[in-house]
């Protein structure tokens, strides 16, 4: 049976490095300080921003929410985005997604691209996405730094090791596969449109999937002692929260995997805190 990669376990350690360092910037006299804007009342985004909250506070960061209806026009958000990315008291801003498409369009890239880079703890501009992709030290976006903590916590070192990255999208797919690259490991994007999926996810020491598909992976495309990264979170009929990977079964062929809930969701927000506090001592030079 596969090792669990506890991701609530991770994402523990995470948070209390970050407390200490927020703990070290009071000290000093200093208040991190993180903003998120919410558009519409989607259920599961009002969750998530919650949770971030939570978070927030627990490490002792000052937490904003700037909430605008779904009925709101694109100007709005584009004034809100501008004024909270000029003010010098806000270290982080962050635009809760999905956006309704009623508000943005085909506009999103445009309206995340005016966040401050430096206050881009999401890492979605293109300013970071750049960086990531130049190898530069830029914000990396949360998902990909918990896929990758979650990694190294059962295979330290990614050198020469074969990944395939299921899903190619700005938020995951993408960015995971700069990451990683960047760690070494041979990296192979596969998607919606690849031809034969197992041909890949067979030969892959490493497999991280972030497709929305419930049960994509099976036992059957995975080689025995494979490290599984499930990134996915699907809502059954049934209420029940899953994954992209049939786990019960291909628990028995790997050698690690990642639970869902509870896996690398957890690690996310633990990367947002740190992210906010970089993105402070980089502004601040700590």
């Amino acid at each position: 049976m596969a090792q669990i990669i506890d991701g609530k376990v991770l994402a523990a350690e995470v948070r209390e490095t970050v407390a200490s360092e927020v703990q070290k910037i009071k000290a000093q006299g200093g208040t991190v300080r993180f903003a998120a804007v919410l558009v519409g009342e989607d259920p599961a985004s009002q969750i998530y921003v919650r949770n971030k909250q939570r978070a927030c506070e627990k490490v002792g960061i000052e937490f904003e929410l700037h909430t605008l209806p779904a009925t709101c026009q694109y100007e709005d958000l584009t004034t809100l985005i501008r004024r909270l990315s000029a003010d010098v008291k806000i270290n982080g801003v962050l635009l809760q997604l999905p956006v309704p498409e009623s508000v943005v369009g085909n506009r999103l890239t445009e309206i995340l691209n005016l966040i401050d880079p430096q206050k881009d703890v999401d890492g979605l501009t293109i300013a970071n996405l750049g960086k990531l992709a130049d190898g530069v030290n830029g914000l990396v976006p949360c998902t990909a730094q918990g896929v990758l903590y979650a990694i190294q916590s059962v295979c330290p070192d990614l050198t020469g090791k074969n990944v395939v990255m299921i899903g190619r999208s700005r938020i995951v797919g993408r960015p995971t596969s700069l990451l990683l690259t960047n760690h070494d490991a041979t990296v192979t994007i596969c998607h919606s449109r690849t031809r034969d999926l197992a041909q890949y996810t067979r030969n892959a020491d490493i497999v991280v999937v972030a497709a929305g598909c419930p049960g994509l992976v099976t036992a059957k495309m995975v080689k025995k002692g494979a490290i599984i990264i499930d990134v996915g979170i699907n809502r059954l009929p049934d209420g029940k929260l899953v994954g992209d990977v049939d786990f019960v079964n291909v628990e028995k062929v790997a050698s690690a995997i990642t639970p869902v809930p509870g896996g690398i969701g957890p690690l996310t927000i633990a990367f947002l805190l740190k992210n906010i506090v970089v993105a402070y001592c980089r502004q601040r030079v700590c």
